[in-house]
């Protein structure tokens, strides 16, 4: 009975863990195409995460873990190859758009085929009762995992300290689904999964650290943030004026091509005046 109330909750936060992991690359998504741009975000950081889905998904598919956490890596892999794709179109990279098709799609061809060599022979190997090939492929996704993380801390030294281009919607919601999948792999009972606890403490805690770095920065830089919000608000009416002016000198136009047409008008009506009032007369 307690082992069936344990898989039941573990599914649950699983599956809420899935769900964050499934629209946490959304907001980011959204903003890359309102913006046209990625500065900020490292195309790096995107592929490596799409890279980490396929050790990810092989560790969870071998070693049986609860559905929703099977999938999640795919999700997640999905959402970062999109990001990928996103960071290499807008700028500062800007690829051709055949030469992004190209790649993109061997690199996705490339993921789906290491996927499938690996799943079926270690499944085998773990049914077996031989872990370490398992543990291995896991320790392999905890890497790029936490490699991914890397590059946006290079971006935040060269932007001195400011968290640029990444959403924090998209951060929340990617820690929350981390969160949540830790307490989903600790509550499915039997042997706990040490590695993918540990898979999943490595991206709360690369996060956190990304977050403490934007906090640190708003703390310090108060000056700044007022003098741009200045400037966003003179950039903002400046713009205002700009539209009203142009909106006055189209009305302005409008006006003029009326009163023009109506004295062609009048014009063209006293020239087809003229015959009938001569005619009349004789």
């Amino acid at each position: 009975m307690s082992e069936t109330v344990d898989n039941k909750a573990a599914t649950v936060l699983g599956t809420i863990g899935t769900v964050l992991w499934c629209i946490q690359l959304i907001p980011q998504i959204i903003v890359n195409y309102r913006k046209k741009n990625c500065e900020g975000l490292p195309p790096l950081m995107m592929f490596l995460w799409a890279a980490s889905g396929v050790p990810f998904g092989v560790y969870f598919i071998v070693k049986k873990s609860n559905l929703p956490v099977q999938v999640q890596p795919h999700i997640f892999m999905l959402f970062a190859t999109i990001t990928w794709v996103q960071c290499l179109y807008y700028p500062p990279v800007q690829w051709a758009r055949k030469r992004l098709i190209i790649i993109v799609s061997a690199v996705c061809i490339l993921f789906a085929s290491i996927e499938i060599a690996l799943v079926f022979p270690l499944r085998i190997v773990y049914n077996n009762g031989t872990e370490w090939p398992t543990t291995f492929i896991g320790a392999i996704a905890a890497v790029l995992l936490a490699v991914g993380l890397i590059p946006p801390y290079f971006e935040i030294k060269q932007h001195h300290g400011e968290v640029v281009g990444i959403n924090f919607f998209f951060l929340a919601m990617d820690s929350g689904g981390a969160i949540f999948s830790i307490f989903s792999l600790i509550a499915q009972g039997g042997k706990m999964d040490i590695m993918g606890i540990v898979l999943y403490i490595i991206v709360v805690s690369m996060e956190l650290g990304i977050f403490g770095c934007q906090i640190v920065w708003v703390l310090t830089h108060r000056d700044v943030i007022k003098e741009r919000k200045r400037l966003k608000a003179l950039e903002k009416e400046a713009q205002l004026k700009t539209e009203e002016t142009a909106l006055g000198e189209d009305e302005k136009g409008v006006l003029e091509s009326n009163a023009t047409q109506k004295k062609d008008e009048t014009v063209e009506t006293t020239i087809e005046n003229r015959p009938t009032n001569s005619s009349s007369e004789a």
